[in-house]
């Protein structure tokens, strides 16, 4: 675990840590990055070969707006297409639906896979993540997560790596709906619950998190994994995390001791 920011608040226990999903906990859609590219290659060459501007302004479009909502990726593509040709579909949900179309011929073959066996699951986790929400819930955090993805696919996928037992509640994006449901817990949770921001914990592996969380003064763990070996740092992934101002950066849970303290929930273990 690599500290960036003391935390004044990390010797008090916080009381709910809420997680992003894909890429934090859960590899079923590891690999999202290049479906995205290659449909707004689609849409954007035309079929020709696409130009060195247009995939480095691709990259790094994708790679700024990881964490939001699928929706709003979507709404920046149909501008761009319809910039350069007024014929080209013009609505967001067109190019969400040929996107996800895409992604989830890989997605369902992972969840079925995952749900198969025990050894499946561990296939498509984080490493250490399900050891570390059992000392959370032991220890009486509550979990719950909040993703980008449509929320019926996200309680799908979590049940499928038998997760959704560990959360209080699981939150995807509205189906049909521009909407952040990370936004909308965080302001329940302060606004609604009055939790206090240093009871709170945000693990993620997008800017939109970390940024959300820091905004309220909640302690932000930016999990900057390599998701193809499921453990370890992505550079990529850490620049991009000490960037939205994370406290500290972790490749995986198997720190969990070091994590834990820094929430807060002091444990004797090294």
């Amino acid at each position: 675990m690599e500290t960036l920011r003391s935390s004044q608040a990390s010797a008090s226990p916080v009381q709910v840590v809420l997680f992003d999903f894909d890429g934090t906990i859960s590899t079923l859609r590891t690999g999202w990055e290049e479906v995205m590219r290659t449909v707004m290659f689609r849409y954007l060459s035309h079929g020709q070969a696409p130009s060195p501007a247009l995939r480095a302004e691709i990259d790094a479009y994708i790679e700024e707006s990881t964490g939001i909502q699928t929706i709003y990726q979507m709404k920046w593509l149909a501008e761009k297409a319809h910039a350069l040709r007024p014929d080209a579909p013009a609505g967001p949900w067109f190019y969400k639906e040929e996107y996800n179309r895409e992604l989830m011929k890989t997605v369902a073959l992972r969840r079925e896979k995952a749900a198969a066996s025990r050894e499946g699951r561990e296939a498509f986790l984080i490493a250490g993540a399900e050891a570390f929400l059992q000392a959370l819930r032991a220890k009486g955090v509550r979990l719950m997560v909040a993703s980008g993805t449509d929320h019926p696919d996200v309680q799908r996928e979590a049940a499928a790596l038998g997760l959704d037992g560990y959360f209080q509640g699981i939150f995807g994006a509205p189906v049909g709906q521009e909407s952040c449901s990370k936004e909308k817990i965080i302001r329940q949770l302060l606004e609604e619950e009055k939790l206090s921001g240093d009871a709170l914990a945000v693990i993620g592996d997008g800017k939109v998190e970390i940024q959300l969380g820091r905004a309220v003064g909640a302690r932000t763990v930016g999990m900057a994994t390599d998701e193809q070996a499921r453990r370890g740092v992505n550079p990529a992934k850490r620049a991009r995390l000490i960037r939205a101002g994370a406290d500290v950066i972790c490749g995986d849970f198997t720190e969990s001791a070091a994590l834990l303290r820094f929430l807060g929930l002091a444990t004797n273990e090294r």
